[in-house]
């Protein structure tokens, strides 16, 4: 009680009068604490005084107290001179807050806390670095633009993100466009919470923890490193997107209509409901081109995983960590496959047997590969009950892991629903697209032996149509696909990532290989599913490449070019003309208003304004999804039909080194800047590619059966024994797999070894901390009930 009253009259250092809030408490100690360790008292003559008195408080901080202080000395401290000491540092706080309340300090508490968030991270001089640009719509209400910068820049305590706002000079063109920043406490408190793992002093990595900011701190090394961009726009991110709606928010003020449910995100609803248009971080000019030199511009250097996995993220390091572990892994299949070409059909069972063992031991040392990398960038330990992703929708409740208040949603309801709703829903649209695709055929063949005069010329048709079908077939089904995972309700970004990339590939499956089974095994045509492999392998990869690298930078070209005609014919002033000629009577509407006035506004000649408005123009990176996918079919090609193609293999490796180039450069300059997103595997796809390898087991089995040149060895086998053989050696190499599944360790021996250390020292700091108080427990007992313990 005692300490209790001091640490109050330390924040009532205002006038005496003033009372603010635990969080606020919390937050002045937090931000003294950082001040202090980075020598950053300014402008107070009583720095000395202050520092005195903060050290002696955190001296009787009681949680430092339990976790520092030494249960024999603390046995052996008399608490009279503890008590006295404590109410020496009382008096010489009311001697403080005296000197200071002559400093006329007359703030609000929000006052206060606004302060001290911009301060911190300007130094009181040039305006914070932007991290997230937020686009709105240029005719919202006045009433939903302030709610909604209230919200963001307001205490957490009242729904807010305390996050700080800044706002672009308004013109016609861009509407209104935000730029959000935090201050240094917001990033170093958000880091703790997100459990972000970084590397301390000693080379280990784990979970940052405020209290232990000096063993994350290198030599030299300031506070301001200690995060990267990338994970400061993570933060800035985290915190916009848990902008919740309290339980007296009914609706978004100025559009009754949209609901608002306690617990939802706002800032998914405003983009859902074109509120908000946009939400993109800043490329960091600098750092991208020095990663574009090291990466894309060079074809015979290793790639700069450090770097990316920097500035983009795990997620997307990731993709170019397995697409150059594939590609590598691609040289032995290759090497073999020129040798089948030289030898002949008599190699084929041989080199057919060894690319289902390549296929096993491929995916399995990835798998070891994957858990070393997520091991080392603190991925590891994810699970399903991580944080819940901002769609996540249910009632607010505590949680049971966490303690902490979060929406909770019945996971039976998200089963009942995937099994009773979009499992059958999936089904139909499978059978759906395998119609189409046997009516193409079923066209075609009939062309073919049709007598019609203009049968010949018509025959491409059907493929035509079909493919004209596939594609909107394809568009039609992600949106699908999306809804039904969004209405599904899964807790973690992780789960809804995995169930819909799982629904995209089932449809990818039927629409990329069913017309290569339905020729392989129906027709059994060998030359012309040779033919089919080699064009859809050679010309589809061509064809993605353009797509993704060349086309996006013509439109954006032309599409600049049109957009200055249009500003020309309709006289719309550049950004320069503005400044000479004054800024359109809106502006200085939304500059007289009174919440937005006090918001900074962003000088015209910054550099974070032309970066803002370019970078807006350009595209959204939708994820990894479609590069994996790109991956998913060009390694079926591989493995379901090595038999009949061996040389697939190569045109894959030939692609996949133009494809990281490619992937690249579009990341770097044709998209925006993607969110940086923390992944401990490749999800669904590890799946995906160990079905397709053990579908290769039955399909290179079956043409190896099939084949003319085989049975020319065995003429007197019948069809029955065919079959026979068939069965006997599908049985030995599923058989040969599921040993290499068992032999090959998901988990390098140094990995398990040191996780195993992890979870030792984490159960020992656990009995240290409980001895203590058991300690601290039993010396006040028998101090204070039974008298001094005697041994």
């Amino acid at each position: 009680m005692l300490f209790r009253r001091i640490w109050f009259s330390f924040v009532e250092i205002q006038d005496g009068t003033t009372h603010f809030s635990k969080v606020t408490c919390k937050k002045l100690r937090k931000n003294m604490k950082i001040h202090f360790f980075n020598n950053k008292v300014k402008n107070m003559n009583q720095s000395k005084e202050c520092n005195v008195c903060y050290e002696k408080l955190d001296h009787f901080d009681s949680d430092d107290q339990e976790e520092m202080a030494d249960p024999d000395v603390q046995a052996n401290t008399d608490e009279a001179d503890s008590i006295n000491t404590l109410w020496n540092i009382h008096d010489e706080l009311n001697k403080l807050r005296g000197h200071m309340s002559s400093h006329n300090l007359h703030l609000s508490e929000s006052d206060i806390v606004q302060k001290i968030n911009f301060e911190e991270t300007s130094g009181g001089h040039a305006l914070p670095r932007s991290y997230i640009v937020v686009r709105i719509a240029a005719d919202i209400p006045e009433r939903t633009l302030v709610w909604l910068v209230d919200r963001i820049k307001g205490k957490r305590r009242d729904g807010g993100a305390e996050l700080i706002v800044m706002r672009q000079p308004y013109n016609i063109k861009d509407g209104i466009v935000l730029h959000i920043s935090a201050s240094q406490i917001k990033f170093l408190e958000a880091a703790e919470e997100m459990e972000i793992v970084k590397m301390d002093k000693h080379g280990v990595m784990r979970e940052f923890v405020v209290n232990d900011l000096e063993e994350f701190l290198a030599e030299g090394m300031h506070t301001e490193d200690l995060l990267t961009v990338t994970e400061r726009q993570k933060i800035v991110r985290h915190e916009l997107e848990n902008i919740r709606a309290l339980a007296e928010d009914n609706f978004i003020p100025g559009y009754p209509n949209i609901d608002l449910y306690e617990g939802q995100s706002v800032l998914q609803v405003c983009l859902g409901k074109g509120i908000v248009s946009k939400v993109y971080p800043l490329h960091d000019r600098e750092l991208l081109k020095k990663l574009g030199h090291s990466w894309y511009l060079t074809f015979f250097r290793t790639q700069p995983f450090a770097e990316i996995r920097e500035y983009f993220g795990e997620a997307i390091c990731l993709y170019f960590t397995f697409l150059g572990f594939y590609t590598t892994a691609l040289l032995i299949p290759l090497f073999l496959g020129c040798v089948q070409l030289l030898i002949g059909a008599e190699a084929v069972p041989f080199f057919c047997v060894f690319n289902v063992v390549w296929v096993t031991v491929f995916l399995e040392v990835w798998k070891r590969k994957s858990n070393e990398l997520a091991f080392q960038w603190g991925t590891i330990g994810m699970t399903s009950m991580d944080e819940p992703r901002p769609n996540f929708q249910g009632h607010m409740a505590i949680d049971e892991v966490t303690g902490k208040m979060s929406p909770q949603y019945p996971r039976i309801k998200t089963n009942f629903k995937m099994y009773c709703g979009s499992l059958p829903i999936v089904g139909l649209c499978l059978l759906g697209a395998f119609f189409i695709m046997l009516s193409s055929f079923w066209a075609e063949a009939y062309l073919k032996q049709s007598e019609w005069e203009w049968a010949p010329i018509l025959v491409p048709l059907p493929s035509i149509v079909y493919t004209c079908l596939v594609f909107l077939m394809d568009s039609y089904y992600r949106r699908l696909a999306t809804y039904l995972t969004e209405w599904e309700n899964h807790r973690t970004q992780s789960q809804y990532d995995r169930h819909r990339v799982t629904k995209l590939i089932l449809f990818e499956f039927v629409n990329n290989f069913m017309s290569l089974f339905y020729i392989a095994f129906i027709l059994q045509d060998m030359d012309m599913l040779r033919s089919q492999v080699a064009t859809m392998l050679i010309i589809t990869q061509a064809i993605n490449n353009v797509q993704e690298a060349i086309i996006p930078l013509v439109i954006k070209f032309y599409h600049v070019k049109v957009l200055e005609i249009q500003n020309i014919i309709s006289g719309v002033p550049k950004r320069a003309e503005l400044q000479k000629t004054g800024r359109p009577t809106l502006q200085r509407e939304y500059s007289e208003y009174a919440p937005l006035a006090a918001v900074p506004e962003i000088p015209e000649d910054d550099q974070r304004i032309k970066d803002a408005d370019e970078e807006g123009d350009l595209d959204d990176y939708e994820g990894t999804y479609d590069d994996y996918l790109e991956m998913f079919i060009q390694f079926g090609y591989v493995v379901l039909f090595s038999s009949v193609y061996p040389i697939a293999a190569f045109w894959a490796v030939f692609n996949n080194v133009l494809e990281i180039r490619a992937d690249a450069f579009k990341l770097c300059v044709v998209y925006q800047r993607p969110m940086g997103k923390r992944v401990k595997d490749i999800g669904a796809w590890q799946k995906a590619f160990e079905a397709l390898g053990a579908l290769s087991i039955m399909t290179n089995c079956g043409l190896l059966c099939l084949s003319p040149q085989v049975r020319a060895y065995r003429p007197e086998y019948s069809e029955v024994g065919w079959v026979l053989l068939f069965v006997i050696l599908e049985h030995f190499l599923l058989g040969l797999r599921y040993l290499l599944h068992i032999a090959i360790t998901d988990k390098p021996q140094w990995v398990r070894v040191a996780l195993a250390k992890k979870n030792h020292e984490s159960r020992q700091a656990l009995k240290f901390e409980r001895a203590v108080k058991n300690r601290r427990i039993l010396t006040r007992k028998f101090k204070t009930v039974h008298g001094p313990h005697k041994n």
